[in-house]
């Protein structure tokens, strides 16, 4: 039986769908092996290769550089820019706002401003300091993400009233911020200040382990969604149609995001606009269809954050240049275009 005109167009959107992935996959893959590979020591790639496969037992300084350090810093990326890209792309979706991320909507602001305090005051859980600050900047995180989606609510989640909700949370938290690093001492407000940069001189294997569980944990929830997503992107109306519960969906997500974020913030501080520019860059590769937009943004997460790190170790002499300033200085015209194009549409 011979298949339909439909049957053949939807397998061509299948099969680019699936090139975009792996090519995305091995770009990623490149830039992972180019960010190890870059850095002030001068090492060979030849050095870096028989480190890695000596393991992390090896007694050469190159070890210490490659699995204390580099590593773990590399790592650290794929998994933060993984997870701001994946909770940038869901509050898109439940929000049915392109110009919503963590960051726009001052969730990553909430989240950092609990990180502040748990530093200040020095919080620890069961006596480790990043259990509470990853604790607290998730309090945060969810308060300001219900907040934002109540006050949203109110208004039918009008695309203006989420953003200056969100520029209203951005200005409140960051004020609360600086009256923190203002009251600190010198050596408390200068970890707060590296903190508001996205630093990963403070990455470890601990935010390489803890930043996968989240990753993975978020990912493999939000993938059970995925029709329901897909089907919140028609509209509101066309989802409550096919028996969707739209409101309870928007604040599981909703929870979802904020640990996400909270995992990111929590160890190495605020990482502007990866969860804005990613998604939308996946989503004009392969469209709306959440089972193939949620792997490439997060996939893509990863590579924009592996760019920035590379490209932060390549302008910095000495010490690492913050790489949430190279992901602002990428963002900033990309959130202005995006404005525009808004203005236009309406």
């Amino acid at each position: 039986m011979l298949e339909t005109s439909p049957d053949l167009i939807y397998k061509k959107i299948n099969k680019k769908r699936v090139f975009v992935l792996t090519v995305i996959s091995i770009a990623t893959v490149m830039a992972f092996l180019a960010d190890l590979c870059v850095g002030s020591s001068g090492m060979s790639i030849a050095d870096i290769a028989q480190t890695l496969m000596e393991g992390p037992k090896g007694e050469s300084v190159n070890t210490l550089i490659i699995w204390s350090i580099r590593l773990p810093m590399t790592l650290t990326c794929v998994f933060v820019g993984a997870s701001l890209s994946l909770a940038g792309l869901e509050v898109q979706t439940i929000t049915n706002n392109p110009l919503s991320s963590p960051y726009t909507l001052g969730i990553s602001a909430g989240a950092s401003f609990g990180a502040a305090i748990s530093i200040t005051l020095g919080i620890s859980i069961m006596g480790v300091q990043w259990i509470g600050t990853a604790l607290l900047a998730f309090i945060f995180a969810i308060g300001v993400s219900m907040a934002i989606f109540f006050i949203g609510k109110s208004r039918g989640l009008d695309t203006s009233t989420l953003i200056l909700t969100g520029i209203i949370m951005n200005f409140f938290f960051t004020a609360l911020q600086q009256y923190l690093q203002y009251s600190a001492s010198a050596e408390v407000a200068q970890i707060i200040s590296n903190w508001s940069f996205g630093n990963l001189s403070r990455a470890s294997w601990a935010s390489v382990g803890v930043g996968a569980v989240i990753l993975f944990a978020g990912y493999i929830v939000i993938s059970r969604f995925a029709w329901k997503l897909t089907a919140l992107t028609a509209g509101e109306d066309r989802a409550k149609s096919l028996g969707v519960d739209v409101e309870r969906l928007r604040i599981f997500t909703f929870i979802i995001c904020a640990l996400l974020i909270a995992g990111a913030v929590g160890f190495i501080g605020t990482v502007a606009f990866v969860g804005l520019v990613a998604p939308h860059c996946a989503r004009l590769l392969v469209g709306e269809d959440q089972r193939f937009l949620t792997p490439v943004a997060t996939i893509f997460g990863s590579l924009i954050m592996l760019l920035a790190s590379t490209v932060a170790k390549l302008m910095s002499s000495g010490s690492m240049l913050p790489v949430g300033i190279i992901t602002s200085i990428v963002g900033v015209p990309f959130l202005f275009v995006l404005l525009m194009r808004e203005e236009k549409g309406r």
